[in-house]
């Protein structure tokens, strides 16, 4: 397969997206989109995925440690259903547990306390949802 492949990290003030391309298994990160209250710039979203063609809607499932699920979980379903309805896409929902740490720490290594911006976290956060998708279906 090559799709492309658009991984979104939901939250409510930022949602981190990177674009994916399965044949390689790589991606790349792209701008956070600001949120309010969990709400997107749908205008936004529609340009990106204009943009970019995406066979596929990832989208990070925020478990808790155990595999359960917690509040949060129910609004990144609604988000998730709420990309599907909009755009026609299939999305399909991947476990996200550690990759916000992950990903600071990953960013902090690189360069510090300044690298940490709340936008590049959500957004390499989502490139580390999409390399771990990729990386259970090979």
């Amino acid at each position: 397969m090559s799709r492309t492949i658009l991984t979104f990290d939901y939250g409510t003030k930022s949602i981190g997206v990177a674009v994916g391309q399965e044949l390689t298994g790589t991606a790349s990160l792209l701008s956070a989109l600001k949120a309010q209250d969990g709400t997107p710039d749908w205008t936004q979203l529609e340009k990106l995925i204009g943009e970019w063609q995406p066979q596929l809607l990832l989208v990070g499932l925020p478990l808790n440690m155990d595999g359960t699920e917690q509040p949060f979980t129910v609004r990144t379903r609604k988000f998730a259903n709420r990309l599907h309805g909009r755009f026609g896409l299939p999305v399909e929902l991947h476990d996200e547990r550690l990759t916000t740490t992950e990903a600071r720490s990953m960013l902090f290594a690189e360069g510090g306390y300044r690298n940490l911006a709340k936008d590049k976290v959500d957004s390499l956060s989502a490139k580390i949802i999409f390399e771990s998708w990729y990386e259970q279906r090979s």
